[in-house]
């Protein structure tokens, strides 16, 4: 049974949207905060196993029920939906339940352990007429949202490569290697800046402390261009480093997330190939540095417009930016990340089914 502290005042809440969380341990807190701060929501209630943190709710939020068992959010009325922030290996059942119940819902990253299950959460979700919706923050992010723009505005011009960095000095996970850690969150960045899917994926990495999964590892995505997609990530770095190079033939971009302002800069840089007038049949590499610029970024915090945008697309029946299918490309790439892992790095080509792909998203080989 769900425990209430207090009554909510304020809104009517006829035409709020009740939103329920399950898990209240690293990320639930930041979503219950900015769920509780949109307008058109109302946090009804938190399931968590653990009596200290519902008591945490109930001094921070008392307006907010708690309860121990999920079945209580699935059977609350006034819950229209559910935020799923478990350990990953939860992901796909609670998610399902939540979904069986005609709750929308959104669900941390990686959103399921396997492709199959991710198809399978989108499948009911489109079935059922409900918003399935992955919690892919720094598609939020005023950074991210720049860099795109970019792109879809080629500003950038052909590009040849992406090189991601994410490293830090842990947090050591039980339940996933690093790639799932850490390299997801790139992946998600990469999918929804680029409009383009990989077609073969290669890793290698190491896992250094005995009986643990790998905390060391290096990602390569191939596209039937000749553009690469490389990421480096690890929980052994004395520094912490959070930092994107995307390299195009008319300017380069470098992303710096750790940058307190200033997270894009834009290069006017690159490379000129040209014939040389002496020897006709060489090429000539000539080199371009030209001005650099830091594009004005929103300050939005990217929670409160991914909270926001979850409850618009609720209210008004969107697509969210961050779909499940989003999700289920980057489980399809971690998926095949570890299977590369697995034969030391060999690459494996993905095959990918018109279902998951969406209209700003390109199957192999189409132009970015």
């Amino acid at each position: 049974m769900i425990r209430h502290f207090s009554v909510a005042a304020g809104a009517d809440r006829r035409s709020q949207v009740g939103i329920g969380v399950v898990g209240y341990g690293y990320w639930g807190p930041n979503l219950v905060r900015n769920f509780a701060e949109q307008p058109d929501a109302r946090m009804v209630a938190v399931c968590d196993a653990r009596t200290e943190r519902l008591n945490s709710v109930a001094i921070r939020h008392p307006s907010v029920g708690v309860t121990d068992d999920f079945q209580d959010l699935l059977n609350a009325p006034d819950i229209d939906a559910i935020a799923v922030a478990t350990p990953s290996k939860s992901h796909y059942s609670l998610a399902r339940q939540a979904l069986l119940a005609g709750k929308h819902v959104l669900v941390e990253k990686p959103m399921t352990q396997t492709s199959e299950q991710a198809e399978e959460l989108v499948e009911l979700a489109d079935r059922r007429g409900l918003v399935l919706m992955v919690d892919h923050t720094f598609a939020y992010t005023g950074s991210v949202q720049k860099i795109r723009e970019l792109v879809n505005n080629n500003e950038l011009g052909r590009l040849y490569y992406w090189d991601s960095v994410r490293v830090n000095l842990g947090l050591f996970q039980q339940d996933v290697s690093v790639l799932d850690d850490l390299a997801v969150h790139d992946l998600s960045i990469m999918d929804h800046v680029l409009g383009m899917l990989p077609e073969a994926v290669a890793a290698t990495g190491v896992a250094h402390v005995p009986g643990r999964p790998v905390n060391t590892a290096y990602l390569t995505c191939y596209f039937a261009t000749d553009m690469l997609a490389h990421f480096h990530v690890n929980w052994l770095s004395p520094v912490k480093v959070r930092r994107t190079l995307i390299g195009g033939d008319r300017r380069m971009v470098v992303y710096d997330d750790n940058e307190p302002s200033e997270k894009v800069k834009v290069y006017d840089s690159g490379i000129t190939v040209g014939e040389d007038e002496d020897r006709r049949i060489e090429l000539k590499i000539g080199y371009r540095a030209g001005d650099v610029w830091a594009p004005k970024l929103p300050l939005d915090e990217a929670l409160n417009v991914e909270t926001a945008h979850f409850v618009e697309c609720i209210r008004e029946s969107k697509v969210p930016r961050t779909d499940g299918r989003a999700g289920w490309r980057v489980v399809r790439i971690l998926e095949t990340a570890a299977r590369s892992l697995a034969e030391h790095g060999r690459p494996i080509e993905i095959s990918w089914s018109p279902a998951v792909t969406k209209s700003d998203v390109a199957t192999p080989g189409s132009a970015a």
